[in-house]
């Protein structure tokens, strides 16, 4: 069993995964799968219906009449918003709350993930012309193997931000030496058995490569992209863990450099609108 099987297999001894919304995941990804047995399953996690409900009847869609159905819900917002809702649920329920006292903060990991969706979509739908809502789930799950990592090796990530021997060493190379595997590998197993999209699976694998070219559209570039985003408004998975952009994505930034500006400037009300919409600030256990 590889490193990453393990440490997976580790974790679901810890922490019960939330089967509810992992079925979810699996039966959208299905395109056999109908909106009535989606409804039939929603109907067992009352609080997932109650965040379904209100997203679709929220001021962000402006509906004239308010819409109290699962199905219609469903159809209105149509499948990669409702997979969005699940797999956001799903995640929320797999976080602690932090220690006090501590460097590592599980709190701004999961703000830092947050943040990162919303830049990951912004930047695939104005930078790249491209469909924004896998990109969402690409920055929200980017580093959800961190999250696993905490729970199967506690104080691993306070030992990283605080150890003498660990200062300018990169995240990846750390996890490797400690446990044999990255929380890249990781998320991208745990992901592939949600069966999200293997571009969403894919990009989640490879953000941590430094490619030595740019290609347009590559998901896992883009989330390099939308990191570096992100902490440049301060949220960070790991504190002042900044993001290092390999030299064609920092020329790339500098060719579009108008456009990345104005986008900065957009992203803290766009933050501000996807709390509103997923509520992305509450839900921590």
């Amino acid at each position: 069993m590889s490193s990453a099987n393990h440490i997976l297999k580790k974790f679901k001894t810890i922490k019960t995964l939330p089967h509810i919304a992992i079925r979810l995941s699996q039966m959208i990804s299905d395109s056999r799968t109908t909106v009535q047995a989606i409804e039939e399953v929603m109907r067992l996690d009352p609080t997932l219906v109650l965040r379904l409900l209100k997203l679709v009847n929220s001021a962000y869609y402006g509906l004239r009449k308010k819409i109290s159905s699962i199905s219609d819900a469903i159809v209105y917002l149509g499948i990669d918003i409702l997979r969005n809702l699940v797999v956001l649920e799903a995640v929320k329920s797999l976080i602690d709350k932090d220690i006090a006292g501590t460097q590592f903060s599980r709190e701004r990991l999961w703000f830092h993930c947050a943040v990162v969706g919303v830049s990951n979509q912004m930047v695939s739908e104005r930078i790249f012309r491209m469909k924004g809502d896998n990109s969402f789930l690409m920055g929200i799950l980017h580093d959800i193997g961190i999250i696993v990592e905490d729970q199967v090796v506690p104080g691993m990530f306070e030992e990283y931000l605080t150890g003498e021997d660990c200062k300018d060493m990169p995240l990846v190379d750390f996890e490797r030496r400690r446990i044999g595997t990255d929380h890249c590998e990781i998320g991208y197993l745990l992901c592939k058995e949600w069966k999200l999209p293997l571009e969403i699976c894919e990009s989640i694998r490879d953000h941590e490569q430094q490619p030595d070219t740019f290609s347009t559209g590559n998901p896992s570039i883009i989330v390099q992209i939308s990191e570096y985003l992100a902490s440049k408004l301060d949220f960070w998975a790991l504190k002042n863990q900044e993001t290092i952009l390999a030299p064609p994505l920092r020329q790339h930034l500098m060719d579009n450099i108008t456009e990345y500006k104005v986008l900065l400037m957009d992203l803290p009300e766009e933050i501000s609108k996807a709390k509103d919409i997923y509520q992305l600030d509450g839900g921590l256990s």
